[in-house]
């Protein structure tokens, strides 16, 4: 576990580092192809630091903040775009705003609406998900007796819990360093009425804001040159979906060191198509949808299934699931060791 720690450690020095060369020196050239050529070589460094570690959670996290997230927001940054710009009043914001997926909460005036999305989870909220996750933990001691489909189902529940609960905390210490208030990286995804509503107002908010920014925009104004306003829009969720996919091949290959299968590509395409289909369906039928509890449900059935059919195979095929367990039981026992150490 040191020895994983002191691997992260450096990663996230050269990381630093970087950061403070694009925020320093690649911030005072102009926006544009110049700024840009100043930027590439921090993206290949950063597509290949997570190689430098072993552990699933850290090279998977370090790859979301790293490869994706950073480059993608300093491409934005080459043009005058995205979260960087205008240039952060400090390197320290810089770098939280490049590299981790963080939003400022703004305050609401006394007359505005409150908007649920912005809120931040309640504290019971988040007890109950921690609890249910510890118990979880356990419960896998006894998948072999139980069905495969409820095994499965935890396997599912395992992903959002986790990817949740490691945002929420990240986001804690970055509020906390920055001395401002955040929003939720995540809006409940389960009360989702709708695929559209799943994917663009509820899962992993922040991922969705800059494929916003980085690819749907910039495809839509495209294709908005050869075909009409709405079919641009169709275009440019799916080169969402697709650029998604493509991404979590890339922290799936970092998580295994084995070559792409595509499945998760797979599955991101497929997410494309069917939310395309439901706005085509919204806007030229009128359709009147169904109750929330029955489009829920059928939300929520049809991310499973395809999840377990196209997004956990690469996972149960290699035992990421086992390790992931692992790790943070790991993790967990680390903890109690250096508090009752501390205590004693």
């Amino acid at each position: 576990m040191e020895e994983e720690l002191r691997n992260l450690s450096k990663v996230w020095i050269f990381a630093l580092i970087s950061i403070s060369y694009c925020y320093i020196i690649s911030s005072r050239i102009s926006k544009g192809v110049l700024r840009l050529l100043s930027i590439i070589p921090v993206c290949i460094l950063f597509l290949a630091l997570p190689l430098f570690i072993s552990s699933l959670h850290f090279s998977g996290s370090s790859t979301l903040f790293l490869s994706w997230l950073a480059n993608f927001n300093l491409l934005l940054f080459a043009f005058d775009q995205g979260p960087l710009c205008p240039l952060p009043s400090n390197l320290c914001r810089f770098f939280c705003f490049a590299c981790f997926p963080i939003k400022v909460r703004q305050k609401a005036s006394p007359n505005a609406i409150t908007n649920r999305k912005n809120e931040p989870m309640p504290t019971w909220v988040l007890a109950v998900k921690v609890l249910v996750f510890g118990v979880l933990l356990h419960v896998y001691g006894y998948k072999d007796v139980l069905p495969r489909f409820v095994v499965l189902a935890l396997y599912c529940l395992h992903i959002y819990l986790e990817a949740e609960l490691v945002l929420v905390f990240v986001g804690a210490v970055v509020s906390t360093l920055l001395g401002c208030d955040i929003e939720p990286v995540f809006n409940e995804p389960y009360l989702a009425t709708s695929l559209q509503d799943f994917w663009s107002r509820r899962w992993n908010l922040m991922v969705s804001a800059v494929l916003r920014s980085a690819v749907h925009i910039p495809v839509q104004r495209f294709f908005t040159r050869f075909f009409r306003a709405n079919i641009a829009v169709l275009v440019g969720v799916m080169a969402s979906f697709l650029v998604s996919g493509l991404m979590h091949e890339l922290i799936y290959f970092y998580a295994i060191r084995l070559p792409p299968t595509w499945e998760v590509t797979c599955f991101f395409v497929l997410q494309g198509v069917a939310t395309t289909s439901e706005i085509v369906v919204k806007r030229t039928l009128r359709w009147t949808p169904p109750h929330r509890a029955v489009s829920g449900l059928a939300v929520m059935a049809f991310v499973s299934v395809t999840g377990v059919w196209l997004f956990l195979p690469q996972l149960l095929r290699n035992n990421v699931h086992e390790r992931a367990t692992g790790e943070c039981l790991l993790v967990i026992d680390f903890a109690k060791r250096k508090l009752f150490i501390s205590s004693s």
